[in-house]
């Protein structure tokens, strides 16, 4: 019952903050999704619907440095392999979407090393 309850609550952050969120070529979209074990990130063009770079711990390149991927070393980890994509595809930045996830933790965490890496939010 109480799973429920939070992934319904999850779900109602998420279309309040997507009805203001959209991705263009010019600043396509970051969504995060993170699960209890792994954490993944995509920039997406909505207008193509397109994938344009993405990255998660499940990742080998990734992974290596890694004996976890759900805490918040997993998520820096991310975050900066984000943003080396985004800049090799040309993406300088983008709308973050958070997914519905509270903005602390390992979403912090994540959007605070992609901004490190260079990517503008």
């Amino acid at each position: 019952m109480q799973k429920e309850k939070v992934k319904k609550s999850r779900q109602r952050r998420n279309w309040r903050s997507r009805r203001n969120v959209f991705g263009t070529p010019d600043r396509p979209r970051l969504v995060v999704f993170r699960s209890s074990r792994h954490i993944y990130v995509q920039i997406i063009d909505d207008l193509a619907g397109v994938t344009l770079a993405s990255a998660s711990t499940c990742a080998k390149a990734v992974r290596e440095g890694l004996s976890y991927g759900g805490n918040q070393k997993a998520a820096q980890s991310v975050g900066t392999a984000i943003a080396k994509q985004a800049g090799d595809v040309g993406i300088k930045a983008v709308c973050f979407d958070r997914n519905g996830y509270k903005y602390h933790g390992r979403v912090k965490a994540l959007a605070d090393a992609a901004r490190k890496a260079g990517l503008a939010f």
